[in-house]
Order: structure tokens, then sequence, then C-alpha cells
């Protein structure tokens, strides 16, 4: 393969929320409010996102040290070992070559350059790279399918959460 060109970003934003490290597995992320702080010569470009129910927030996981991203090309999802093993790029782990994470969120509204949502798994901090919004009839695929030990681990998660109370 030919050599590929390095790429620079620089974040749009930054997420400010209450959480300040990554958090288990099990961490309640659809409950989280989060702002969006966009810099503020980018404000402008927020028009008509209110529009929407949902925006996809692409973020980079700060607080990944530079020496664990990449540094697994195979693992077992959410470390369960009942989980099979996987390649990093068939999860959702922020252990990536590039993290980027991607995370479509409720949004409860704009004002000015603070885009307000709920349910980013992001932790305070972390950059905003991009926003997109959420468009049902182009982002949704009805027929999508996933492995079965994808839905056994969500049921185990689902079970744990009610034997310590949660919901």
């Amino acid at each position: 393969m030919a050599a590929l060109p390095e790429i620079t970003l620089t974040p749009i934003g930054v997420v400010r929320n209450s959480v300040p490290v990554p958090q288990a597995f099990d961490f309640d992320w659809q409950q989280l409010e989060s702002r969006l702080v966009i810099r503020h010569e980018l404000a402008d470009a927020l028009l008509g996102l209110d529009g929407y129910s949902h925006v996809v927030v692409l973020f980079w996981p700060h607080q990944v040290p530079a020496e664990v991203r990449g540094s697994k090309h195979r693992l077992h999802p959410l470390d369960d070992p009942q989980n099979p093993i996987q390649g990093i790029l068939a999860t959702r782990s922020q252990i990536r070559f590039n993290p980027i994470l991607v995370t479509a969120a409720r949004l409860l509204g704009v004002k000015g350059n603070v885009v307000k949502v709920c349910g980013l798994d992001a932790v305070n901090g972390s950059p905003v790279l991009d926003l997109k919004p959420y468009n049902p009839h182009f982002d949704a695929i009805p027929d999508a399918t996933s492995p079965s030990w994808l839905a056994e681990a969500a049921e185990r998660r689902r079970k744990a959460q009610e034997d310590r109370g949660g919901h």
C-alpha cells in the first residue's frame, strides 16, 4: 500500500458534563446530559440543527494514553472473557488505531454556541471533532444485524444491573 498522508484535526468544541474519567461499561450513559461547547467562531454553523431530535457526535477519547492507542489488535469486547475474541475494528473499544468515537445522542437544545445533548458516552473535556444531524431516512438501517454474542452480553449486563438494584 502506498504511504498514507498524516491527518491533522482541529476540534470544533469540547464536551462538558459531570463525568471526569472513563466509566465502567455498565455506567448509564443514556441519562447523562452534556453540553457541547462549540468554538465561538463556529456558532453560526449550528443554524438549523435544533430542527432535529438527535445528533451524531464524533469525539476524541483524550484520556486514552497514546501508548494504549492501537496497542491491541484483538480483545474480548468489554473486557469480558465470556465474549469471543474480536478484532479491534469489530468492536466499539476506545483502544483504536485512531480513536475517533461516534455516538448518536438526543438533542435537547441549541443556544448560542452550546449544544445540549443526552446520552453521549464522552467524559468531561473530550474534544468534539464534528457534529452531524441524525437523519432517520439515511442513518437507520432496518435490516442491520450483529453477532449473537452481542445480544447475550447485553442480556448479562441487564441482569447484572437488576441484581444491583439498577434500572
